[in-house]
């Protein structure tokens, strides 16, 4: 029996892909023989995560500046992704931002637009775009990278909260706009143990998972086995389905 897990000759885009769970899962997707497209606001941080996947896994990769947030260039990463292979078989909506505000009534409207274009109104168009292309041609996959916050939303994150909870919804409906050949699924992601994470009150943290099932944040590594199983074959009959990932956040 093949591997069902093997992604040789796919193509896959990864937004965010310069850093934490982004680059876990481009890095990955690389070893499994795929060939990447990295994308994120800083182009030089895409390039040295590529120039990496390039020398230890010899699959092509390209790096491509890209703010997820602004509509127009969505557009432009698209077509960059088309010229250079021609087509694009899997797409991770992973970009994502949640700012610290001190109280819900000093959440400004520039802020709530921002995380909702970020985590919400990009991810919907960048999957418009290639999911349309994809269901075109030979099918595809397209993974949003969801948060457990859409359905535990706590004070400090209600903006990214919502619109985690609104990624949720999108996933299910773009499942149906472009089934059979293209499958469309979310992982809900749980606290994840990223460079972004150094700069948490540790001892808080460490008693608030004191009451996961697991009682620790993940490693990053840990998001890639369900990365891989979405991205590939071993998935086959799975779509429009929120997988979560947190270790049994109550």
């Amino acid at each position: 029996m093949s591997d069902v897990f093997d992604l040789t000759n796919k193509v896959a885009l990864v937004t965010g892909g310069s850093r934490g769970l982004g680059k876990i899962m481009a890095k990955g997707f690389a070893s499994a023989g795929a060939d990447v497209i990295v994308a994120s606001r800083k182009v030089e941080s895409c390039e040295a995560v590529s120039a990496e996947i390039q020398a230890t896994t010899g699959r092509r990769a390209l790096a491509v500046g890209c703010h997820v947030g602004k509509w127009n260039e969505l557009d432009q990463l698209v077509d960059a992704c088309y010229q250079e292979f021609g087509r694009v078989d899997i797409l991770v909506n992973n970009a994502g931002m949640s700012p610290l505000y001190e109280s819900v009534d000093t959440i400004s409207e520039e802020l709530f637009d921002k995380v909702l274009n970020v985590n919400l109104k990009g991810p919907f168009r960048l999957a418009a775009l290639i999911g349309t292309r994809m269901a075109q041609g030979n099918g595809g996959s397209i993974i949003n990278i969801s948060s457990a916050g859409a359905v535990h939303p706590r004070p400090s994150i209600l903006p990214y909260a919502a619109a985690k909870a609104g990624l949720n919804a999108i996933t299910i409906g773009l499942a149906h706009a472009f089934g059979p050949t293209v499958r469309v699924n979310a992982i809900m992601a749980g606290t994840f143990l990223t460079d972004v994470s150094s700069s948490w009150d540790s001892g808080a943290f460490a008693k608030r998972a004191q009451g996961f099932a697991l009682q620790r944040g993940g490693n990053p590594e840990e998001i890639l086995g369900t990365a891989l199983y979405l991205a590939s074959d071993a998935s086959s009959y799975t779509t429009g389905s929120i997988l979560t990932v947190d270790g049994g956040q109550p």
